[in-house]
């Protein structure tokens, strides 16, 4: 399946569009010849590379004849000062194109790097997961360089799959009248026989982990919960629990706090939100 869709050319048009405006009066005006020029894309930082195909396709969107010739593909650890492709073609679209391209392909890379550090630290005990936490507009990027930096993607959007959290356990309590426990146990019973998905249950405690697992919670999601109460449920629970995801604010350092435990998976936004951006440089060969 080609990572060039038609909802990533819409949003790569519209990142044109938003920089360059009617056009790039600068360049139009010093430059009467459209000449040819070569350029080199540059690494400054050592780093996971994600995003690569979409920065070629910035350019390709200005000019379907601008060449490239790879060095490196996404996914791979690059060093410091590394060359990663080479762009060659008439200077005006290159020009034109340089900063989205840039920019994207530098959030997407610090969006893979982080990912990369954070699955290094589970020592391959669990997943590393994302989140809906993304900038909007991103989405498909931004998870994207999660996959490239050896993470996995949670829901791409609502309709994927059921995750029943406490917002909708203390409304549906409210408007029952019953308890958290009893909640958890209707609204679990509600989606299970629904039968469109699998069923994620967020829960607070052990207590209210065991209810959604009786209830037939295929995932339970202990968020912001104390590692204790995570251990005290595993103890109590049988071989056919339900897989076990831990969330809840959760960055590098905390990673060491969960090794101990057999969870499946540890979701963080902080990969996607709060990754740096790495620095790369488009160099205008300037040579004869």
């Amino acid at each position: 399946m080609s990572l060039i869709t038609e909802e990533v050319r819409k949003f790569l048009n519209e990142a044109l569009f938003e920089d360059i405006g009617q056009s790039d009066i600068t360049t139009e005006t010093l430059f009467d010849n459209n000449f040819i020029i070569s350029a080199r894309l540059i690494v400054r930082q050592k780093c996971i590379l994600a995003g690569l195909p979409f920065f070629k396709e910035v350019f390709r969107i200005l000019d379907r004849n601008i060449e490239f010739c790879d060095f490196v593909s996404d996914g791979s650890v690059i060093k410091k000062n590394s060359i990663v492709c080479s762009v060659s073609g008439c200077l005006k679209p290159i020009l034109a194109g340089e900063r989205v391209a840039l920019n994207i392909i530098s959030h997407l890379s610090g969006i893979a790097t982080i990912t990369s550090r954070f699955v290094k630290e589970t020592k391959g005990r669990f997943k590393v997961l994302d989140t809906r936490k993304t900038t909007p507009g991103l989405r498909i990027f931004e998870k994207y360089a999660v996959r490239m930096g050896g993470g996995y993607n949670h829901r791409m959007n609502l309709s994927e799959m059921i995750l029943i959290k406490d917002n909708h356990i203390n409304l549906w309590a409210y408007h029952r009248k019953i308890d958290r426990k009893s909640s958890i146990v209707e609204l679990t019973l509600k989606a299970k026989n629904a039968s469109i998905s699998k069923v994620e249950v967020e829960v607070e405690s052990s207590e209210e982990a065991m209810v959604a697992a009786n209830s037939g919670a295929d995932i339970l999601m202990f968020d912001n919960t104390g590692v204790e109460e995570i251990r005290k449920y595993l103890k109590i629970s049988g071989k056919n629990r339900p897989k076990i995801e831990v969330s809840g604010g959760i960055k590098i350092k905390d990673i060491r706090k969960f090794l101990g435990l057999d969870i499946d998976f540890v979701s963080s936004g902080y990969i996607t939100h709060s990754a740096p951006s790495i620095d790369f440089s488009l160099e205008i060969s300037t040579s004869a």
